[in-house]
């Protein structure tokens, strides 16, 4: 079982910036793949972004695509989401998770584990 807890979640106005972090412990990081999600109210919840095992393979959502940015440090067991040019759309949760049993995934069905969620505001 993996444990995850988020940061860095905020309100910021439309063309600002924001870091999310995801901090993850109990399985040995750099063997999973890894996953930032969101959920609108009323919507489902989607991928952003997804990342493999050892970082190398990304992938980002068409509507994040040139402004979001993943990555991981494998030696500090953590994901980030580097988000520019923020928009009200991208107003969501903001959820990290890991598929534990993939070194890489974009199926939600593979996430097993999960983080608290952060919240993300944009104004506009």
């Amino acid at each position: 079982q993996v444990q995850l807890v988020e940061s860095g979640g905020g309100l910021v106005q439309a063309g600002g910036s924001l870091r999310l972090s995801c901090a993850a412990s109990g399985r040995a990081f750099s063997t999973y793949a890894m996953g930032w999600f969101r959920q609108a109210p009323g919507k489902e919840r989607v991928i952003v972004a997804g990342i493999s095992s050892s970082g190398g393979t990304t992938y980002y959502r068409e509507s994040v695509k040139g402004r979001f940015l993943m990555s991981r440090d494998n030696n500090k067991n953590t994901v980030y989401l580097q988000m520019n040019s923020l928009k009200p759309e991208d107003t969501a949760v903001y959820y990290c998770a890991a598929a534990a049993n993939y070194g890489y995934s974009l199926a939600i069905r593979d996430y097993d584990s999960w983080g608290q969620g952060t919240q993300v505001t944009v104004s506009s």
